[in-house]
């Protein structure tokens, strides 16, 4: 255990201004995440089938997989606030083309490409998180990245619903709206210029780094298994609370309840978890995740579905912050980008693929699912917890480490 670190509150007015600037951008923007939670409702009230909605979703979530090695490359060697400017403006576009696409071809392509244009600032986001705040502070600050970004997420779908009531159209120009806002207030607000140097960001260097790091290997493959237990939050869980005879607007509530308690509670939990070593915080967060989602299978009732979210909530608010920050850390300064986006890329690469493994468990019964999901925590945590030697000393290698914060 750690005792070391300031109070909660110290940490927090310690963050940069411009640290500040990049949260109410990210609040802005998820705050305007209206079309994908309602993508399946609008398709299928379009004429579509289950098939084709799934199709949809699945084609953002490829745009989500090609957007996290292109924006960490991008980060790298664009520029941050230029890259995050460039994702912003290009997702208001494509969500407007969106709107006005009705061929089954042209809904999967645009998806995929407001996916692509949508999801390409988070590695430039990440990278400049750890860029602007010091290492033993970066827990604190990934806690407070990770609140804005829950914050806009627990009030967005209210106002969404709102919307829809109104025509599912203003859905696209609210979430267009939004976008480019978070495209000028990073624009005229965040700094100019902060990129590696192009002499110390080509790919070769890059893959070579990224090769040899086995602690970060480490992480993708733990974060990948937990990452298939988050995505049936949004796909295979809806389908369990609707089959147990509860309305879609009980399912919405339930995971709203998830950003609720982020906002809520994840910094407190955060000045707690920061004192302990990083890897004995992430199995915990790992396997108190599993456990919620394994709970599912004995949860008939509302409260009990509800105690299965929080149990899951308080495993992600554990564990997200700590690994963010694990991450940033383990890179070298001029490939925090590419760390950041390959780290993004297993996370959507488990989105990618964890709904259709989770339909398939979960349609000859629920209890496959949920065991699978305890089970994936469990790999999770072992497999962060196994001692993994240190890589050799490299020029350039140990820019950006703070090795001794996370043992």
């Amino acid at each position: 255990m750690n005792s070391t670190h300031p109070p909660l509150l110290t940490s927090l007015k310690a963050l940069p201004r411009t640290a500040w600037i990049l949260f109410l951008g990210v609040f802005l923007n998820k705050f305007g995440t209206f079309v994908v939670p309602f993508l399946t409702l609008y398709l299928t009230r379009q004429g579509y089938s289950l098939t084709a909605a799934g199709m949809a979703v699945g084609a953002y979530g490829v745009g989500t997989l090609l957007a996290s090695g292109l924006g960490g490359h991008l980060a790298d060697t664009f520029g941050r606030r230029k890259t995050i400017v460039l994702s912003m403006f290009s997702a208001a576009i494509t969500m407007m083309l969106l709107s006005q696409a009705r061929s089954l071809s042209a809904i999967i392509l645009l998806t995929a490409l407001t996916g692509l244009a949508g999801e390409l600032y988070r590695p430039a986001s990440s990278a400049l998180l750890a860029d602007l705040v010091p290492a033993g502070s970066r827990v604190t600050a990934f806690s407070a990245y990770r609140i804005a970004f829950n914050a806009g997420w627990a009030f967005g779908p209210a106002t969404a619903g709102f919307l829809a009531e109104r025509g599912y159209f203003w859905l696209f120009v609210g979430d267009a709206a939004t976008s480019a806002l978070f495209g000028l207030v990073a624009f005229f607000a965040l700094p100019r210029g902060v990129r590696s140097q192009t002499t110390e960001s080509r790919w070769s260097d890059a893959v070579k780094v990224l090769r040899r790091d086995r602690k970060f290997h480490q992480v993708l493959l733990a974060t990948f298994a937990v990452w298939l237990i988050f995505f049936q939050v949004f796909s295979t869980f809806g389908l369990h609370v609707t089959r147990l005879g509860f309305s879609a607007a009980t399912y919405g509530a339930i995971i709203s309840l998830n950003g609720v308690l982020v906002v809520l509670c994840e910094l407190p939990l955060t000045s707690i978890t920061r004192r302990f070593p990083a890897r004995r915080v992430m199995a915990a967060g790992y396997l108190t995740v599993a456990g919620g989602f394994a709970l599912n299978g004995l949860a008939h009732t509302v409260p009990a579905l509800v105690l299965c979210m929080v149990i899951f909530t308080f495993g992600e608010m554990m564990t997200m912050p700590v690994s963010s920050a694990y991450v940033a850390d383990l890179a070298p300064s001029h490939l925090r980008g590419r760390y950041m986006g390959a780290y993004g890329l297993v996370g959507a690469a488990a989105m990618t693929v964890g709904p259709g493994l989770g339909m398939k468990l979960f349609a000859p019964g629920s209890a496959y699912l949920w065991l699978t999901c305890g089970a994936l925590g469990l790999v999770a945590a072992m497999v962060i917890l196994q001692e993994v030697k240190s890589q050799p000393a490299r020029a350039g290698l140990a820019q950006g480490r703070n090795e001794a914060t996370w043992p």
